[in-house]
């Protein structure tokens, strides 16, 4: 069976990828730094469906860590697939803007994807098969008023992806990031409105994380084997 890794596997996002990867027969470490009630609660709900999943901790914002909570991972066999998923917001303007809030945002998204898979790369290129993929955001490619740390840290993603495709390419490794728009959750909620959505969104409404997950899904399976170095958008229409 192989195995794959999902950070911030908890989130809405998180759990929805967890859950169709586990209905594709892939062992899924279900990542999570603070919330572990919920990835615990998601890994008895996999089982229950006859599913197999762990939960895996650690902040990967500190690479010694990440690199020592990887130690036990690989002992039990390399992930295949590496789903990097986790993120986190501190909006605000930037002319307001702290130095704690730029390399909190950075530190996750974009110092998290360098810390999980860097370890993890020399032992997935000798298995010669392995699926990195990496959620961006809309947000990377059009902006968004008081989170220029998110957008940064999301485009600089995006730039790592293409960069690590052609890298890895020869070793039967696809490397691509998928970039959500507007995606039903607690967060959106509490910010937008249906009416705020419809008015933004050309498909009028918000995406489900069904939805990326499913995207996400196949780019992990063996028919996507020719589709690498590619961002890919979940947006409705919106770029």
């Amino acid at each position: 069976m192989r195995r794959a890794l999902v950070t911030g596997g908890s989130s809405p996002i998180g759990q929805a990828i967890c859950l169709r990867l586990a209905a594709e027969n892939l062992h899924v470490l279900v990542h999570t730094h603070k919330s572990v009630g919920r990835a615990q609660d998601l890994v008895a709900q996999i089982k229950a469906s006859g599913g197999s999943a762990e939960v895996w901790c650690c902040d990967l914002a500190n690479g010694t860590a990440t690199g020592q909570a990887l130690e036990p991972v690989l002992m039990a066999g390399v992930p295949q697939v590496i789903v990097h998923n986790a993120g986190t917001h501190d909006d605000v303007t930037m002319a307001g803007m702290s130095t704690a809030q730029w390399r909190d945002v950075l530190s996750v998204s974009l110092d998290g994807f360098f810390n999980v898979v860097q370890p993890l790369l020399l032992p997935l290129t000798r298995t010669r098969w392995g699926r990195i993929i990496a959620l961006s955001s809309i947000t990377a490619r059009m902006g968004n008023r008081g989170q220029v740390n998110y957008a940064a840290a999301k485009a600089g993603l995006e730039g790592a992806v293409r960069s690590l495709a052609r890298e890895v390419g020869s070793r039967g490794i696809t490397v691509n990031a998928v970039a959500p728009g507007v995606i039903a959750s607690p967060a959106t909620a509490a910010v937008m409105t249906e009416a705020d959505i419809a008015a933004m969104v050309p498909a009028r409404r918000a995406g489900q994380p069904q939805e990326v997950a499913d995207l996400v899904g196949f780019l992990a399976s063996e028919r996507a084997a020719y589709i690498s170095g590619q961002i890919i958008g979940v947006n409705g229409g919106m770029a």
